[in-house]
């Protein structure tokens, strides 16, 4: 979850939600909620990301998980890329990465606005194809995005994403992700269906 809320009020959200574990990133910008029956590990947590270790009860697989809330500036963007890249180059685990990437892969991902600047999204790219992480498509609306605005001034983009490693599709061979309609925020919400289990992107 994509936090915008005060770190104090975690504990409430996770008691609405109905959860039995919450986790908030370095600086409680991303916030996790983890239902019973889920064992967990911190690996690695930095501003732009955290990664866990989880494994749910009812399949025993163990995953790692990246849940993601990048900078909107490029530059600052660069340190998220480079913590990737070092997750990558020792991954030998089923690996998800999730969340709000701000950015997009090609002008196809975007309607209205600015045209886009063509480095973002090559660095952007190059990441993901760098990592061995693969995006399997969407069921949905395919803007998880939107500024708010109506006529010129609307702008539509796929900032929101989850990609997978080939291990994550080895081992859920029926992974797909639904786009939900957006609710009471800019994003939508995104699901990752495993076929066993769904894990909640918001």
């Amino acid at each position: 979850m994509e936090a915008f809320q005060n770190c104090r009020h975690l504990q409430k959200y996770r008691r609405r939600l109905g959860m039995e574990t919450s986790i908030a990133n370095t600086n409680g910008k991303i916030w996790i909620f983890l239902d019973t029956g889920i064992q967990w590990e911190i690996l690695m947590d930095r501003e732009q990301k955290i990664t866990l270790k989880l494994c749910h009860q009812n399949f025993g697989k163990d995953f790692i998980a990246t849940f993601v809330y990048a900078k909107c500036d490029e530059r600052k963007r660069q340190e998220l890329w480079d913590n990737l890249y070092f997750l990558a180059s020792n991954m030998e685990s089923p690996w998800m990465v999730g969340g709000d990437f701000n950015v997009i892969v090609s002008e196809d991902e975007k309607l209205g606005g600015l045209p886009v600047i063509t480095e973002e999204c090559e660095d952007f790219a190059f990441c993901i194809n760098s990592c061995g992480l693969c995006d399997v498509g969407f069921r949905g609306n395919p803007y998880a995005w939107w500024n708010g605005r109506a006529a010129e001034d609307l702008i539509f983009k796929r900032l929101d994403r989850v990609v997978f490693n080939i291990q994550y599709q080895n081992i859920f061979p029926q992974n797909e992700v639904d786009h939900l309609p957006k609710r009471g925020s800019d994003h939508a919400s995104l699901i990752s269906s495993c076929g066993e289990e769904t894990l909640n992107l918001i």
